[in-house]
């Protein structure tokens, strides 16, 4: 399953090139540090600690890294600030596809509230044609450089507030109207204290509607809220998920028990998505080689490589998936296991999963693999020649 020696262990440049798909992804929490300066110059907006593209990249990333969950939502105040406008919106977008598509991922699903972009009076309809539209203005640069990128909008709603059903009736609104744009909903925030039962209102809204959603459930609070977003309210995913581990037990003897909940996660193939850097800086995991994703990897859980915040947590794909090849020596099939979990768990219609599978994801991966052949092959040919 994994190998430290074998021939497609992947190296940092392969790692960029392979087709990856990315699952959970904050739109707030990806910009690049020179746009934030950018922004908050045109907004008139004064509250950043650094005006320095490169020191203010450095704040975000030690602000983050307080092992807090709360302190690390309160570096969005200053990244929500700048994306009030509708060319904010746009630009923000627009920049997020061209960057994932440059770090080579292929399909993306991102996230974003629309409520929190309200400030200077666009309406939530507003906020997520702007959005879409920078999507699709990023696809098209992507391609025109010669890069292919999909990405789909999540809706979130904010799990302290009280506007769950309505963004979630615009997320099926915006389902409706096609185009590639919204395929689900989500709900984040501070878990504590706000169980996703709150908002059971919009859950049944949903699936009376045959809509997708995923909820940031089993990252600071534990079980409870794995199962309640589950039993509860229906999720199809888990926004992290990673403290499903909590129900896992390893015995001395190296075998593993699986509780009740952790058991029904894996047998009705429930995806988790994963974030592991960004679980080291809230404190859900110590260091990459003592994350869940390794035990949760074996076991085989329907586990995905996510970046959460690439801004926040300094990552993107590229850096998650080197971090893991070197904590577990994971090779480019493992790369591959990861790649195919996320697009079968992608909110996007079957055929369209199958079909980024089967002509995007594995076609890639094989060339990769192929790779190491042709190394030895030229190096094997060089001595046989010398010798000769």
């Amino acid at each position: 399953m994994t190998s430290q020696s074998t021939p497609n262990t992947p190296t940092p440049d392969q790692i960029r090139r392979a087709p990856k798909v990315l699952l959970h992804d904050h739109l707030d929490g990806g910009l690049r540090p020179g746009t934030i300066v950018e922004l908050a110059r045109d907004a008139g907006y004064t509250g950043l600690p650094e005006t320095d593209p490169d020191k203010l990249g450095v704040w975000f990333a030690e602000a983050a890294d307080s092992g807090s969950l709360e302190r690390y939502l309160e570096t969005f105040s200053h990244t929500v600030a700048v994306m009030q406008t509708r060319d904010a919106l746009i630009r923000v977008a627009r920049e997020c596809a061209e960057d994932l598509a440059e770090d080579g991922v292929v399909y993306a699903e991102v996230r974003y509230a629309p409520e929190q972009h309200l400030d200077a009076g666009l309406s939530l309809e507003e906020v997520v044609e702007a959005v879409n539209e920078g999507f699709r203005q990023g696809e098209l640069l992507a391609r025109e450089s010669g890069r292919r990128i999909r990405v789909g909008a999540l809706l979130t709603a904010m799990r302290h507030a009280a506007r769950s059903l309505e963004i979630a009736e615009l997320a099926n609104r915006y389902r409706d109207l096609g185009g590639g744009g919204v395929v689900g909903f989500d709900i984040a925030g501070a878990e504590a204290g706000f169980p996703p039962t709150r908002h059971l209102d919009a859950f049944e809204y949903l699936k009376r509607e045959n809509n997708h959603f995923t909820i940031h459930a089993g990252e600071a609070f534990g079980l409870p809220s794995i199962w309640q977003a589950l039993q509860w309210c229906g999720a199809d995913r888990l926004g992290h998920g990673v403290r499903i581990i909590d129900d896992i037990q390893v015995k001395e003897d190296g075998s593993v028990e699986l509780g009740r909940l952790a058991s029904y996660v894996r047998d009705k193939r429930i995806p988790l998505e994963l974030c592991p850097s960004s679980n080291l800086q809230t404190g859900a995991a110590d260091s990459y080689a003592e994350h869940p994703i390794g035990l949760l990897r074996r076991l085989h859980f329907r586990a995905t490589v996510n970046t959460d915040n690439r801004l926040m947590s300094h990552t993107s794909m590229s850096k998650e998936f080197e971090h893991l090849v070197e904590a577990f020596g994971y090779s480019l099939d493992d790369m591959q296991w990861f790649s195919v979990n996320a697009m079968k768990s992608a909110f996007i219609p079957f055929d369209e999963r199958l079909a980024m599978i089967n002509d995007v994801i594995k076609p890639g991966y094989a060339e990769l693999k192929s790779e190491w052949l042709f190394r030895q092959t030229a190096s094997t040919s060089g001595s046989v020649s010398e010798e000769g």
